[in-house]
């Protein structure tokens, strides 16, 4: 059966200092998923806590905003329209290089997404 998630609603928001995510499917919207996917924004000025994902790989597309994605030791200037695949354990984070916030689709490769901080 189809799971439609409207995100306009505000539900499953998830508040974060700096910044937040949107969850519009999981195991917890949709228990038969096979993966998570979300919207997330970090605030200009702003850095996400360097964390890995134990259990799934993680892609993310952005849509507006820019950023530096940290991936292990390397570093990508992520700009509208880029898109970064994130292997399993390898740890990461995002600093917003623009004014403005920079907004991303996220997707894993789990329908329970884990998150460690390093």
């Amino acid at each position: 059966m189809a799971t439609i998630t409207d995100l306009n609603t505000g539900k499953h928001v998830l508040p974060m200092d700096w910044g937040a995510i949107q969850w519009l499917c999981g195991e917890e919207i949709d228990p038969e998923c096979e993966m998570t996917f979300g919207m997330v924004y970090i605030k200009a000025g702003e850095s996400n806590s360097r964390h890995v994902h134990p259990n799934c790989e993680e892609l993310i597309f952005v849509l507006s905003g820019e950023c530096d994605h940290t991936l292990g030791d390397e570093t990508y200037q992520l700009k509208p329209g880029m898109m970064l695949r994130i292997p399993r354990n390898v740890p990461h984070n995002a600093t917003v290089t623009s004014w403005e916030p920079c907004r991303m689709i996220i997707a894993y490769s789990a329908p329970d997404r884990k998150t460690i901080g390093e």
